[in-house]
């Protein structure tokens, strides 16, 4: 350490560096992170906070959807300024919070664009430090679709601070940002078009329940447009108007493009010093070290299969850490990971997919779980559970939900499918009762009977 400034530095200041960094901390390492951006990363000042603090009241209005005809007929009224309002007291004091949180736990903050000179070295804004480790964790930004006129689409960080909701708004892609924002949106009156280059939505997510959630918003006013390409994106007097390659015309009141999201390694130094990358990120060993093995990356700016989410960058992180401190030498081995699309009403995965189980027709059974005729879920009727089994060991291999709690449900079932438990396992515990969670837990049988 004599020779370094800092055991470790963290290009980028997100979940895939400050959990990591707290580790390291407690062990007495020296620690400091470079952030050109807010503190905190993409996840909670642009992402995945802001959004749920904005889905909450549309998930209320869900829910009191499904009530009518049986005690409340009378749907809450949204007042977005409000909810924005609601949104920024939250969310615009988390950079401030964290300036003073990670100083008073000891990390230097160097503002500004970090860039490596050597395998030690980065400048940091205007000053140079070195480091006997450093770790990239710079995530990801929206890629924008290179369309003429593509500098009138609006990405997710405008969305998700829109002083008001616009009457019309177009949605290019069908991905998973684009419909969690389209199902809210439609539900406080907004008209929807959603063009999408593919003949699917949500092309990650299992098609049967994709299926069914396109069918409930195409039954709520929003309007679909498979395989068509945008052309073009023009300014008038009052919006904008989109075309496509096919000569379908859009006029609305707001552009919002979901393209894809692109890695953040622009600038970095990356070439100078021999650090291999791709369009998909930073490549890495199974130990995430860079080609510069005391380099390390973390989180979205990883070129990898497993899913690019926030607890997958959190478990990077923590990893990383234990790498440095010499508690782990093992490769990395992620657990089972599941899916959540926070749309109305949900849809959650993991593991094993149906239509992967059907490929091994002697190893896999599935069953489909009408669990939403229960009493218990909130009159969610179309709220369904297909369920993977290993036959020989009547484990759950994966499983699919839709429905309104399925975000709440995958977390159960990630612990059921990762501890490899079956029926049997299940039956020996006592769960709380009643909820929906306790009838999921005792449908969880291979033989089809209520456990």
């Amino acid at each position: 350490m004599a020779d370094f400034d800092y055991d470790v530095v963290f290009i980028g200041s997100g979940h895939a560096a400050f959990h990591g960094a707290f580790k390291l901390l407690q062990a007495g390492k020296k620690v400091a992170f470079i952030e050109e951006d807010k503190l905190g990363g993409t996840c909670p000042n642009y992402g995945c906070d802001a959004k749920l603090l904005l889905d909450g009241p549309f998930e209320v209005i869900q829910d009191s959807q499904n009530y009518k005809g049986f005690g409340l007929d009378t749907a809450p009224q949204l007042n977005w300024e409000d909810l924005m309002k609601y949104k920024h007291a939250w969310i615009d004091r988390i950079p401030g919070m964290m300036k003073e949180m990670f100083p008073k736990a000891g990390i230097d903050i160097y503002e500004g664009k970090g860039k490596l000179t050597d395998a030690h070295t980065i400048k940091a804004g205007d000053k140079q430090i070195t480091a006997a480790n450093i770790v990239i964790a710079t995530g990801a930004h929206d890629s924008i679709l290179p369309a003429a006129g593509k500098e009138y689409i609006h990405g997710s960080k405008d969305f998700l601070s829109i002083p008001h909701l616009p009457k019309s708004i177009v949605f290019i892609g069908a991905g998973l940002i684009s419909l969690e924002f389209a199902s809210m949106a439609v539900k406080a009156g907004t008209k929807i078009e959603v063009i999408e280059y593919s003949d699917r939505a949500l092309a990650q997510y299992d098609k049967k329940y994709v299926d069914k959630l396109v069918a409930k918003m195409k039954a709520e006013g929003v309007s679909f447009h498979f395989n068509e390409a945008v052309n073009e994106v023009k300014k008038n007097n009052n919006g904008y108007s989109v075309t496509t390659e096919a000569g379908l015309k859009f006029d609305t009141d707001y552009v919002f493009g979901a393209t894809g999201r692109q890695v953040n390694t622009q600038d970095m130094g990356l070439d100078e010093v021999g650090i291999t990358y791709t369009k998909g990120g930073v490549s890495v060993d199974d130990h995430l070290r860079t080609s510069l093995k005391n380099i390390y990356a973390s989180g979205d700016v990883i070129d990898k299969q497993i899913p690019k989410l926030t607890p997958t960058a959190t478990f990077e992180s923590n990893y990383i850490a234990a790498q440095i401190l010499g508690k782990d030498d093992q490769p990395i081995d992620y657990p089972t990971v599941p899916f959540i699309a926070y749309t109305l009403p949900r849809i959650a995965q993991i593991g094993l997919t149906p239509g992967q189980a059907q490929v091994e027709p002697d190893k896999y059974q599935e069953q489909v779980l009408p669990y939403g005729k229960s009493f218990d879920t909130k009159h969610d009727d179309d709220a369904e559970l297909t369920v993977i089994f290993e036959k020989e060991t009547h484990k759950v291999a994966g499983a699919v939900i839709y429905g309104g709690q399925a975000a709440s449900l995958i977390n159960i079932l990630t612990f059921v499918v990762d501890k490899g438990l079956t029926n049997d396992d299940l039956e020996q515990m006592i769960f709380g009762f009643p909820d929906v969670s306790y009838s999921i837990l005792g449908m969880l049988n291979p033989n089809g009977a209520m456990g």
